[in-house]
């Protein structure tokens, strides 16, 4: 349990996420514009395929944005454990917020949405959630292996 909960080692890897959500929040132009023209045909092949059109371009965008601040949630929580599972949730919705900010503020290709802020935060929320239940499973755990009695108690 010791070696899981390391603040300074989970506060280092926070800052390198902060890092990476900035070169993807402040690129110039959107960072899928690469691959939008196959995203758009693998889509149309699901589609193809029988899966419903609610699975579109918007739904794998907020899907992303999800998915990109979860590991943001599970680093500050293990960076900070004594906080509420909230504040560490709350990260989330303020870097968010900054990021898209600057980016209606500086960059003129790219487009600020409440609906980005709302997806990072339900992410960074959703992975606050899961590393607080997986240190309350390995409290527990370790409080029973602590309460278990030994070789010797079992055999009276």
């Amino acid at each position: 349990m010791r070696v899981l909960v390391r603040p300074r080692l989970w506060q280092g890897v926070l800052g390198g996420a902060f890092i990476l959500l900035a070169l993807i929040g402040f690129w110039p132009s959107p960072v899928d514009r690469p691959i939008q023209g196959e995203l758009a045909a693998f889509l149309f092949l699901l589609h193809a395929l029988g899966f419903p059109g609610w699975i579109n371009y918007a739904f794998v965008e907020a899907s992303a944005n999800v998915v990109l601040f979860i590991p943001v949630g599970i680093a500050a929580t293990l960076a900070f454990p004594g906080r509420k599972w909230w504040q560490n949730a709350a990260l989330g919705l303020l870097v968010s917020t900054c990021m898209e900010l600057g980016q209606l503020l500086f960059l003129s290709s790219r487009f600020a949405s409440p609906l980005d802020i709302i997806t990072n935060t339900a992410g960074c929320a959703a992975g606050t959630l899961m590393a607080a239940a997986a240190l309350k499973a390995l409290k527990d755990q370790q409080a029973q292996r602590l309460s278990a009695p030994g070789p010797a108690e079992s055999r009276v």
